[in-house]
Protein backbone atom coordinates (compact mmCIF):
# COMPACT_ATOMS: atom_id res chain seq x y z
CA UNK A 1 0.00 0.00 0.00
CA UNK A 2 1.38 3.35 -1.07
CA UNK A 3 -0.40 5.60 1.45
CA UNK A 4 -2.42 5.54 4.64
CA UNK A 5 -5.36 3.13 4.52
CA UNK A 6 -8.71 4.88 3.97
CA UNK A 7 -11.27 3.12 6.20
CA UNK A 8 -14.15 5.59 5.77
CA UNK A 9 -16.28 3.01 3.92
CA UNK A 10 -15.82 0.36 6.61
CA UNK A 11 -16.57 2.90 9.33
CA UNK A 12 -19.81 3.92 7.60
CA UNK A 13 -20.84 0.26 7.27
CA UNK A 14 -20.45 -0.04 11.05
CA UNK A 15 -22.33 3.26 11.65
CA UNK A 16 -19.21 4.82 13.15
CA UNK A 17 -18.19 8.46 12.76
CA UNK A 18 -16.64 9.45 9.43
CA UNK A 19 -14.79 12.52 8.17
CA UNK A 20 -16.71 12.49 4.91
CA UNK A 21 -19.37 10.35 3.27
CA UNK A 22 -17.62 7.45 1.55
CA UNK A 23 -18.28 6.90 -2.14
CA UNK A 24 -18.14 3.95 -4.51
CA UNK A 25 -20.23 3.10 -7.56
CA UNK A 26 -21.76 -0.16 -8.63
CA UNK A 27 -20.16 -1.24 -11.93
CA UNK A 28 -17.49 1.42 -11.42
CA UNK A 29 -14.86 -0.92 -12.91
CA UNK A 30 -15.05 -1.03 -16.69
CA UNK A 31 -17.86 -0.07 -19.02
CA UNK A 32 -17.44 3.73 -19.21
CA UNK A 33 -13.65 3.81 -18.97
CA UNK A 34 -11.65 4.16 -22.21
CA UNK A 35 -8.79 2.07 -20.80
CA UNK A 36 -11.25 -0.76 -20.19
CA UNK A 37 -12.73 -0.47 -23.67
CA UNK A 38 -9.25 -0.83 -25.11
CA UNK A 39 -8.77 -4.03 -23.10
CA UNK A 40 -12.13 -5.34 -24.33
CA UNK A 41 -10.85 -5.11 -27.90
CA UNK A 42 -8.42 -7.88 -26.96
CA UNK A 43 -10.19 -9.83 -24.22
CA UNK A 44 -13.70 -10.90 -23.25
CA UNK A 45 -15.05 -10.34 -19.74
CA UNK A 46 -14.34 -13.99 -18.94
CA UNK A 47 -10.77 -13.72 -20.24
CA UNK A 48 -10.11 -10.60 -18.14
CA UNK A 49 -11.41 -12.25 -14.96
CA UNK A 50 -9.21 -15.30 -15.60
CA UNK A 51 -6.09 -13.09 -15.74
CA UNK A 52 -5.57 -11.93 -12.13
CA UNK A 53 -3.08 -9.14 -12.91
CA UNK A 54 -5.33 -7.71 -15.63
CA UNK A 55 -8.44 -8.11 -13.49
CA UNK A 56 -6.73 -6.36 -10.58
CA UNK A 57 -5.80 -3.48 -12.91
CA UNK A 58 -9.43 -3.08 -14.03
CA UNK A 59 -10.67 -3.23 -10.42
CA UNK A 60 -8.18 -0.64 -9.18
CA UNK A 61 -8.54 1.76 -12.12
CA UNK A 62 -11.65 3.65 -10.88
CA UNK A 63 -10.14 4.03 -7.41
CA UNK A 64 -7.08 5.64 -8.96
CA UNK A 65 -9.10 7.79 -11.36
CA UNK A 66 -12.02 8.87 -9.17
CA UNK A 67 -10.52 8.69 -5.64
CA UNK A 68 -13.32 6.38 -4.53
CA UNK A 69 -13.40 5.07 -0.96
CA UNK A 70 -13.75 1.39 -1.93
CA UNK A 71 -12.95 -0.92 -4.81
CA UNK A 72 -15.33 -3.61 -6.01
CA UNK A 73 -13.86 -6.70 -7.58
CA UNK A 74 -14.33 -6.84 -11.34
CA UNK A 75 -16.23 -10.01 -12.20
CA UNK A 76 -19.73 -11.15 -13.04
CA UNK A 77 -22.40 -12.77 -10.88
CA UNK A 78 -22.23 -15.70 -13.31
CA UNK A 79 -18.58 -16.39 -12.47
CA UNK A 80 -19.15 -19.36 -10.07
CA UNK A 81 -21.94 -21.06 -12.06
CA UNK A 82 -19.83 -23.12 -14.49
CA UNK A 83 -18.34 -24.90 -11.47
CA UNK A 84 -21.73 -26.38 -10.60
CA UNK A 85 -22.57 -27.41 -14.16
CA UNK A 86 -24.18 -24.33 -15.71
CA UNK A 87 -23.21 -23.67 -19.33
CA UNK A 88 -23.16 -19.87 -19.36
CA UNK A 89 -21.91 -17.42 -21.96
CA UNK A 90 -21.74 -13.63 -21.58
CA UNK A 91 -22.93 -12.26 -24.92
CA UNK A 92 -22.16 -8.70 -25.91
CA UNK A 93 -25.30 -6.57 -25.85
CA UNK A 94 -27.40 -9.34 -24.30
CA UNK A 95 -25.81 -10.41 -21.03
CA UNK A 96 -25.65 -13.92 -19.58
CA UNK A 97 -27.04 -16.66 -21.81
CA UNK A 98 -27.57 -20.13 -20.31
CA UNK A 99 -27.27 -22.95 -22.83
CA UNK A 100 -28.62 -25.65 -20.47
CA UNK A 101 -31.50 -23.94 -18.63
CA UNK A 102 -33.16 -25.63 -15.67
CA UNK A 103 -36.47 -27.18 -16.64
CA UNK A 104 -37.18 -29.88 -14.06
CA UNK A 105 -36.35 -31.35 -10.67
CA UNK A 106 -33.93 -33.71 -12.40
CA UNK A 107 -32.01 -30.73 -13.80
CA UNK A 108 -31.73 -29.26 -10.32
CA UNK A 109 -30.57 -32.58 -8.88
CA UNK A 110 -27.75 -32.73 -11.46
CA UNK A 111 -26.22 -29.47 -10.25
CA UNK A 112 -22.89 -29.97 -8.53
CA UNK A 113 -21.04 -28.15 -5.77
CA UNK A 114 -18.26 -25.57 -5.91
CA UNK A 115 -14.70 -25.95 -4.69
CA UNK A 116 -13.62 -22.28 -4.74
CA UNK A 117 -9.88 -22.90 -4.32
CA UNK A 118 -9.96 -25.06 -7.46
CA UNK A 119 -12.90 -23.74 -9.48
CA UNK A 120 -12.44 -19.97 -9.04
CA UNK A 121 -8.79 -19.80 -8.03
CA UNK A 122 -8.35 -16.87 -10.45
CA UNK A 123 -10.85 -14.83 -8.40
CA UNK A 124 -9.01 -15.57 -5.17
CA UNK A 125 -5.64 -14.73 -6.72
CA UNK A 126 -7.00 -11.39 -7.96
CA UNK A 127 -8.18 -10.57 -4.44
CA UNK A 128 -4.75 -11.32 -3.01
CA UNK A 129 -3.07 -9.09 -5.59
CA UNK A 130 -5.46 -6.23 -4.88
CA UNK A 131 -4.96 -6.39 -1.14
CA UNK A 132 -1.28 -5.67 -1.72
CA UNK A 133 -2.09 -2.73 -4.03
CA UNK A 134 -5.12 -0.94 -2.58
CA UNK A 135 -5.26 1.67 0.17
CA UNK A 136 -9.08 1.40 0.29
CA UNK A 137 -11.28 -1.58 1.24
CA UNK A 138 -11.97 -4.26 -1.35
CA UNK A 139 -15.61 -5.29 -1.79
CA UNK A 140 -16.37 -8.69 -3.28
CA UNK A 141 -19.78 -9.98 -4.18
CA UNK A 142 -22.07 -12.78 -5.22
CA UNK A 143 -25.40 -12.99 -6.91
CA UNK A 144 -28.24 -14.11 -4.63
CA UNK A 145 -30.03 -17.42 -5.23
CA UNK A 146 -33.21 -15.90 -6.71
CA UNK A 147 -31.35 -13.71 -9.19
CA UNK A 148 -29.01 -16.54 -10.21
CA UNK A 149 -31.96 -18.91 -10.52
CA UNK A 150 -33.80 -16.43 -12.74
CA UNK A 151 -31.02 -16.66 -15.34
CA UNK A 152 -30.72 -20.42 -14.97
CA UNK A 153 -34.45 -20.92 -15.53
CA UNK A 154 -35.14 -18.26 -18.15
CA UNK A 155 -32.00 -19.01 -20.14
CA UNK A 156 -30.93 -15.37 -19.97
CA UNK A 157 -32.24 -11.92 -19.03
CA UNK A 158 -36.01 -11.65 -18.57
CA UNK A 159 -38.63 -8.95 -18.10
CA UNK A 160 -41.37 -11.02 -16.49
CA UNK A 161 -39.61 -14.08 -14.99
CA UNK A 162 -42.42 -16.34 -16.16
CA UNK A 163 -40.40 -19.56 -16.10
CA UNK A 164 -38.82 -18.67 -12.76
CA UNK A 165 -42.14 -18.03 -11.06
CA UNK A 166 -43.65 -20.97 -12.92
CA UNK A 167 -41.24 -23.43 -11.28
CA UNK A 168 -41.61 -21.68 -7.93
CA UNK A 169 -45.38 -22.10 -7.96
CA UNK A 170 -45.72 -25.44 -9.72
CA UNK A 171 -42.84 -27.46 -8.24
CA UNK A 172 -41.88 -26.22 -4.77
CA UNK A 173 -39.70 -29.30 -4.22
CA UNK A 174 -37.52 -28.38 -7.19
CA UNK A 175 -37.54 -24.72 -6.22
CA UNK A 176 -36.40 -25.21 -2.65
CA UNK A 177 -33.74 -27.71 -3.72
CA UNK A 178 -32.47 -25.11 -6.19
CA UNK A 179 -32.44 -22.45 -3.47
CA UNK A 180 -30.55 -24.83 -1.14
CA UNK A 181 -27.94 -25.71 -3.76
CA UNK A 182 -27.40 -22.08 -4.75
CA UNK A 183 -27.34 -21.05 -1.08
CA UNK A 184 -24.57 -23.58 -0.42
CA UNK A 185 -22.65 -22.28 -3.42
CA UNK A 186 -22.97 -18.64 -2.36
CA UNK A 187 -21.79 -19.39 1.17
CA UNK A 188 -18.73 -21.36 0.00
CA UNK A 189 -17.89 -18.85 -2.71
CA UNK A 190 -18.17 -15.82 -0.44
CA UNK A 191 -16.25 -17.38 2.45
CA UNK A 192 -13.39 -18.17 0.06
CA UNK A 193 -13.35 -14.54 -1.13
CA UNK A 194 -13.21 -13.31 2.47
CA UNK A 195 -10.44 -15.76 3.32
CA UNK A 196 -8.50 -14.46 0.32
CA UNK A 197 -8.74 -10.91 1.66
CA UNK A 198 -12.07 -9.29 0.72
CA UNK A 199 -13.06 -6.73 3.34
CA UNK A 200 -16.78 -6.40 2.61
CA UNK A 201 -19.39 -8.42 0.74
CA UNK A 202 -22.36 -7.28 -1.31
CA UNK A 203 -25.05 -9.79 -2.25
CA UNK A 204 -26.80 -8.69 -5.42
CA UNK A 205 -30.41 -9.86 -5.54
CA UNK A 206 -30.89 -7.63 -8.53
CA UNK A 207 -34.19 -9.00 -9.84
CA UNK A 208 -35.96 -10.15 -6.66
CA UNK A 209 -38.22 -7.09 -6.84
CA UNK A 210 -40.25 -9.13 -9.35
CA UNK A 211 -41.73 -11.00 -6.36
CA UNK A 212 -44.44 -9.75 -4.05
CA UNK A 213 -43.72 -9.61 -0.34
CA UNK A 214 -45.50 -12.84 0.59
CA UNK A 215 -43.76 -14.85 -2.13
CA UNK A 216 -40.41 -13.40 -1.08
CA UNK A 217 -41.02 -14.43 2.50
CA UNK A 218 -42.09 -17.94 1.49
CA UNK A 219 -39.74 -18.79 -1.37
CA UNK A 220 -36.61 -16.65 -0.94
CA UNK A 221 -36.18 -15.15 2.50
CA UNK A 222 -35.32 -18.48 4.22
CA UNK A 223 -32.25 -19.03 2.03
CA UNK A 224 -31.19 -15.40 2.44
CA UNK A 225 -31.43 -15.75 6.22
CA UNK A 226 -29.24 -18.85 6.05
CA UNK A 227 -26.64 -17.16 3.84
CA UNK A 228 -26.25 -14.06 6.01
CA UNK A 229 -26.34 -16.04 9.26
CA UNK A 230 -23.53 -18.25 7.93
CA UNK A 231 -21.50 -15.24 6.79
CA UNK A 232 -22.03 -13.21 9.96
CA UNK A 233 -19.14 -14.90 11.72
CA UNK A 234 -16.64 -13.94 9.00
CA UNK A 235 -16.14 -10.47 10.48
CA UNK A 236 -16.72 -8.29 7.41
CA UNK A 237 -19.60 -5.91 6.61
CA UNK A 238 -22.46 -7.48 4.65
CA UNK A 239 -24.55 -5.49 2.16
CA UNK A 240 -27.74 -6.49 0.36
CA UNK A 241 -29.10 -4.81 -2.77
CA UNK A 242 -31.85 -5.25 -5.34
CA UNK A 243 -33.70 -3.17 -7.90
CA UNK A 244 -37.37 -2.18 -7.71
CA UNK A 245 -37.68 -3.83 -4.31
CA UNK A 246 -38.87 -1.08 -2.00
CA UNK A 247 -41.65 -3.39 -0.79
CA UNK A 248 -39.03 -5.89 0.39
CA UNK A 249 -36.74 -3.47 2.23
CA UNK A 250 -38.14 -4.18 5.68
CA UNK A 251 -37.56 -7.88 5.08
CA UNK A 252 -33.95 -7.11 4.09
CA UNK A 253 -33.64 -5.10 7.28
CA UNK A 254 -34.58 -8.26 9.21
CA UNK A 255 -31.62 -10.10 7.67
CA UNK A 256 -28.25 -10.35 9.41
CA UNK A 257 -26.77 -7.56 7.26
CA UNK A 258 -24.93 -4.34 8.08
CA UNK A 259 -25.99 -2.23 5.10
CA UNK A 260 -29.23 -2.02 3.14
CA UNK A 261 -28.75 -0.85 -0.44
CA UNK A 262 -31.52 1.33 -1.89
CA UNK A 263 -32.27 1.93 -5.54
CA UNK A 264 -33.21 5.40 -6.84
CA UNK A 265 -36.95 4.87 -6.38
CA UNK A 266 -36.83 4.90 -2.58
CA UNK A 267 -35.77 8.19 -0.93
CA UNK A 268 -33.46 7.67 2.03
CA UNK A 269 -35.62 9.93 4.19
CA UNK A 270 -38.62 7.69 3.59
CA UNK A 271 -36.59 4.54 4.26
CA UNK A 272 -35.58 5.99 7.62
CA UNK A 273 -39.20 6.93 8.36
CA UNK A 274 -40.19 3.37 7.49
CA UNK A 275 -37.89 1.99 10.18
CA UNK A 276 -34.65 1.26 8.31
CA UNK A 277 -32.12 1.89 11.09
CA UNK A 278 -29.15 -0.01 9.65
CA UNK A 279 -26.56 1.71 7.50
CA UNK A 280 -27.90 2.56 4.04
CA UNK A 281 -26.22 2.81 0.66
CA UNK A 282 -27.39 4.72 -2.37
CA UNK A 283 -29.01 6.02 -4.32
CA UNK A 284 -28.56 8.54 -7.15
CA UNK A 285 -30.37 7.56 -10.33
CA UNK A 286 -27.53 6.71 -12.77
CA UNK A 287 -29.38 8.55 -15.54
CA UNK A 288 -28.94 11.83 -13.62
CA UNK A 289 -25.25 11.59 -14.54
CA UNK A 290 -26.22 12.40 -18.13
CA UNK A 291 -27.63 15.77 -17.01
CA UNK A 292 -25.81 19.13 -16.69
CA UNK A 293 -23.57 19.47 -13.63
CA UNK A 294 -25.91 21.80 -11.74
CA UNK A 295 -28.62 19.12 -11.86
CA UNK A 296 -26.22 16.41 -10.70
CA UNK A 297 -25.00 18.58 -7.84
CA UNK A 298 -28.51 19.42 -6.66
CA UNK A 299 -29.61 15.75 -6.70
CA UNK A 300 -26.43 14.67 -4.92
CA UNK A 301 -26.89 17.32 -2.21
CA UNK A 302 -30.40 16.10 -1.54
CA UNK A 303 -29.23 12.50 -1.14
CA UNK A 304 -26.27 13.46 1.07
CA UNK A 305 -28.45 15.64 3.30
CA UNK A 306 -30.87 12.76 3.78
CA UNK A 307 -28.10 10.21 4.25
CA UNK A 308 -26.13 11.98 6.96
CA UNK A 309 -29.20 12.65 9.10
CA UNK A 310 -28.37 9.35 10.85
CA UNK A 311 -25.08 7.46 11.30
CA UNK A 312 -24.22 4.96 8.60
CA UNK A 313 -24.42 6.29 5.05
CA UNK A 314 -22.52 5.33 1.89
CA UNK A 315 -23.02 7.31 -1.30
CA UNK A 316 -23.61 5.20 -4.39
CA UNK A 317 -25.83 5.06 -7.43
CA UNK A 318 -29.27 3.46 -7.38
CA UNK A 319 -27.97 0.88 -9.85
CA UNK A 320 -24.80 0.47 -11.90
CA UNK A 321 -22.73 2.80 -14.05
CA UNK A 322 -23.65 2.43 -17.72
CA UNK A 323 -21.29 2.94 -20.67
CA UNK A 324 -22.46 6.43 -21.66
CA UNK A 325 -21.50 7.99 -18.33
CA UNK A 326 -18.29 10.02 -18.65
CA UNK A 327 -15.42 9.15 -16.30
CA UNK A 328 -14.79 12.82 -15.61
CA UNK A 329 -18.37 13.11 -14.32
CA UNK A 330 -17.79 10.32 -11.81
CA UNK A 331 -14.52 11.91 -10.72
CA UNK A 332 -16.16 15.29 -10.22
CA UNK A 333 -19.08 13.71 -8.36
CA UNK A 334 -16.75 11.86 -5.98
CA UNK A 335 -14.89 15.08 -5.17
CA UNK A 336 -18.16 16.91 -4.64
CA UNK A 337 -19.55 14.25 -2.27
CA UNK A 338 -16.32 14.26 -0.27
CA UNK A 339 -16.11 18.05 0.02
CA UNK A 340 -19.78 18.81 0.58
CA UNK A 341 -20.30 16.03 3.10
CA UNK A 342 -17.11 16.89 5.01
CA UNK A 343 -18.36 20.46 5.49
CA UNK A 344 -21.80 19.28 6.55
CA UNK A 345 -20.43 16.69 8.97
CA UNK A 346 -18.03 19.22 10.50
CA UNK A 347 -20.87 21.70 10.99
CA UNK A 348 -22.94 19.09 12.83
CA UNK A 349 -20.27 18.45 15.51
Amino acid sequence: MTSQFNDQFLRACRKETVDHVPVWYMRQAGRSQPEYRELKKKYSLEEITHQPETCAYVTKLPVDQYNNDAAILYKDIMTPLPAIGVDVEIKQGIGPVIHNPIQSLADVERLGTINPEKDVDFVLETIKILRSQLNVPLISFSGAPFTLASYMLEGGPSKNYNKTKGLMYSDPKAWFLLMDKLGDMVISYVKAQINAGSQAIQIFDSWVGALNQQDYRTFVKPVMERIFNELRGEGVPLITFGVGARHLTKDWHDLNVDVVGLDWRYPIREARQDGITKAVQGNLDPCVLMAPWNVIEEKAKEIIDQGISQPGFIFNLGHGVFPEIKPETLKRLTSFVHEYSAEKIASMK
